[in-house]
């Protein structure tokens, strides 16, 4: 305990303002009961103001999980695995919503074999999904889509920083992404992760498969389509936002005042 806190709550001031989601119900009742929040960009900061919190809880730093990639991005390009195809649409579904839908998976796979005729599909399959995947009827396949055991997260994020696109329903990889410019269509309705929207490399698909073929087909014929176009730098995504907050802990438990 630092000088009477009950609680750090660190970096996860998000919101994507679904209720039936129970981590949204964690994010609520988590946020009103901390003593200092430590928020990843500036949309975490009005959640928390317009929830009620005080102001002097509040300390925008940066992402802490953007710290992790800075450091192990070098050792992460050397896990890259030199077979793969170029380009390839990196996958990765494992929310009940989506993956426990079984009429609606199997078309979702349907439409990655056909996208894997104009760009070979990586998709590392999540326990969850590979469960629902075992109960589907085998129907049309493709060399070219890779069904994979999941990955080690190094040589995960080398399949990330190189590929055309990415498809995801995972929060974390929308924020990987954006950091890396790499065009991400999110298969959800909603994301708890606006500024990877605003800053331009995340799009929400929703269940619209035309959509997200429209997607696929527009980012390859990019000229550099492993980039996105227009994508910004999030302020403070710069790999130190573990140093902002231990000088903010530091100061508290000396009795300072925060910034």
């Amino acid at each position: 305990m630092i000088s009477g806190l009950n609680m750090l709550f660190l970096n996860v001031l998000r919101r994507s303002r679904d209720r039936t989601m129970p981590e949204e119900i964690n994010r609520l009742l988590t946020d009103q009961l901390s003593d200092l929040l430590f928020t990843p960009s500036a949309d975490g900061d009005e959640n928390l103001l317009r929830e009620g919190i005080a102001p002097s809880k509040i300390h925008l730093v940066g992402n802490v999980m953007i710290d992790t990639l800075v450091r192990l991005l070098p050792r992460a390009e050397k896990e890259f695995p030199p077979a793969v195809p170029s380009p390839y649409a990196l996958i990765t579904l494992h929310r009940p919503s989506n993956v426990d839908d079984l009429p609606w998976l199997e078309e979702l796979l349907a439409t990655l074999v056909e996208l894997s005729a104009e760009l070979a599909v990586v998709f590392p399959v999540h326990p969850r999904t590979r469960k629902a995947l075992n109960t589907l009827a085998a129907g049309e396949t493709s060399a070219r889509l890779n069904l994979l055991d999941p990955l080690p997260y190094l040589e995960f994020l080398g399949l990330q920083r190189h590929a055309a696109v990415v498809i995801t329903d995972s929060g974390g990889i929308q924020e990987e992404a954006t950091f890396l410019g790499v065009p991400c269509l999110t298969v959800r309705e909603n994301t708890e992760r606006p500024i990877t929207i605003t800053h331009g490399t995340n799009q929400l698909i929703g269940r619209d498969l035309q959509k997200l073929r429209s997607a696929v087909t527009e980012i390859l014929q990019q000229k550099t389509h492993s980039r996105c176009k227009g994508a910004r730098v999030v302020p403070l995504w710069d790999g130190r936002a573990g140093e902002r907050i231990a000088r903010i802990i530091a100061r508290d438990a000396n009795g300072g005042s925060h910034p």
